[in-house]
C-alpha cells in the first residue's frame, strides 16, 4: 500500500536536486539507505531543522564589527561590546584563533577595577593607582589625564601623570606613561584632589615621505595634524603629527623604512638616529 499524504512538485535543476539530496544525507533524512528530499522538506516544515541565512559575511564586515567591539571596550561600554561579540560568535566565518579570542572575552568577566577607571575618566576625576612594572616593582601613579586604548593586541591605560622618574622618553613627554591594564593592582584605585588635564603632553613631529610612500600614504588613524601636497622632484610629502610617546611613534613609522625621514624636533630626530645606529651596529 502506498503512503498517504499530499504531494508537491518541485521545479528544480539536477544540480539543485543533488544539493538537496546531499543536505538530506547530511541531516539523516533518508528513506531506507537513500537520502530523501521529502523527509528533508518535512523536517524543515516541522522546525526540526531551522533555515538560517547563508554564512557568507566578508572579511571586511567581520573586521568592521571587531573594530567596533574594540572601540566600545576602549570607551568602557562593555555591555555593548559583549552584544557585538555575541553576534560574531554565531558566525561560522570566524577563523579559529579569532573565535577563541571572542569566546574568552565572553566567558571572562571584566576586572572589577575597570569600572572605576572608566568612571574617573568619564568624570574627568584625577586618581591614583598601584602598578607592577615588567620587573615586578610596585609603583604608584597619580593620573591627571587618561584614556584606554588597544595597542598591538593589548589594552593599555595611556595617561599623563605627576611622576617622571624612570621615564626614558624625551623631557617634553616624560609625564606620559603607557600602563598595561593587566599590571594594574586590584583595589588600588582612588580619587585624588588634583586638576584634570585636557590632554596628554604632546610634541609636534615633522617627517617627510619619499618614493612610493609619498603617493600611497594615508592617515589611517586620524593622528596627523597636517599632510602636505607632493613637492619637488623627486616628490616629497610633508607630514606633521602631534605625538605623546616616541616609543609608539617610532613603532608606527618603522614599516616606512628608508622612505620616511624625521625632520624635527631635533630631540626626536636624534633619538631615532641613535636607535637606527644601534640596529646598524647589530648587523656589522
Amino acid at each position: 500500500m502506498g503512503r498517504k499524504g499530499r504531494s508537491i512538485t518541485l521545479s528544480i535543476t539536477d544540480r539543485e536536486k543533488a544539493v538537496l539530496e546531499t543536505l538530506a544525507a547530511e541531516y539523516g533524512m533518508n528513506w531506507g539507505d537513500k537520502p530523501n528530499i521529502s523527509r528533508l522538506v518535512s523536517a524543515i516544515a516541522g522546525k526540526e531543522l531551522i533555515i538560517a541565512k547563508n554564512h557568507d559575511w566578508t572579511g571586511e564586515r567581520i573586521q568592521a564589527l571587531e573594530r567596533a567591539r574594540r572601540a566600545l571596550i576602549d570607551a568602557g561600554n562593555m555591555d555593548d561590546a559583549r552584544q557585538i561579540a555575541r553576534i560574531l560568535i554565531e558566525r561560522s566565518e570566524l577563523q579559529t584563533p579569532f573565535r577563541l579570542e571572542i569566546e574568552k572575552f565572553l566567558t571572562h568577566s571584566p576586572v572589577p577595577w575597570r569600572a572605576g577607571i572608566d568612571k574617573y575618566i568619564k568624570q574627568r576625576q584625577p586618581f591614583k593607582l598601584g602598578y607592577r612594572d615588567a620587573a615586578d616593582r610596585s609603583l604608584e601613579f597619580h593620573i591627571l589625564h587618561a584614556r584606554i586604548q588597544a595597542l598591538e593586541k593589548r589594552q593599555y591605560l595611556i595617561c599623563r601623570c605627576e611622576e617622571r622618574e624612570g621615564n626614558q622618553d624625551i623631557p617634553e613627554l616624560r609625564n606620559n606613561w603607557t600602563l598595561r591594564l593587566d599590571r594594574i593592582a586590584e583595589a588600588a584605585i582612588t580619587p585624588i584632589d588634583r586638576t584634570w588635564e585636557i590632554d596628554l603632553q604632546r610634541v609636534s613631529v615633522e617627517f617627510h615621505l619619499t618614493g612610493g610612500l609619498s603617493f600611497a600614504y594615508r592617515d589611517h588613524h586620524n593622528e596627523d595634524r597636517f599632510i602636505g601636497d607632493l613637492e619637488g622632484d623627486p616628490p616629497v610629502r610633508r607630514v606633521i603629527r602631534p605625538i605623546y610617546s616616541t616609543f609608539w611613534f617610532f613603532r608606527s613609522i618603522a614599516p616606512y623604512g628608508h622612505e620616511c625621514e624625521i625632520i624635527s624636533p631635533e630631540s626626536v630626530r636624534t633619538l631615532y638616529k641613535e636607535k637606527v645606529n644601534l640596529l646598524y651596529q647589530r648587523y656589522l
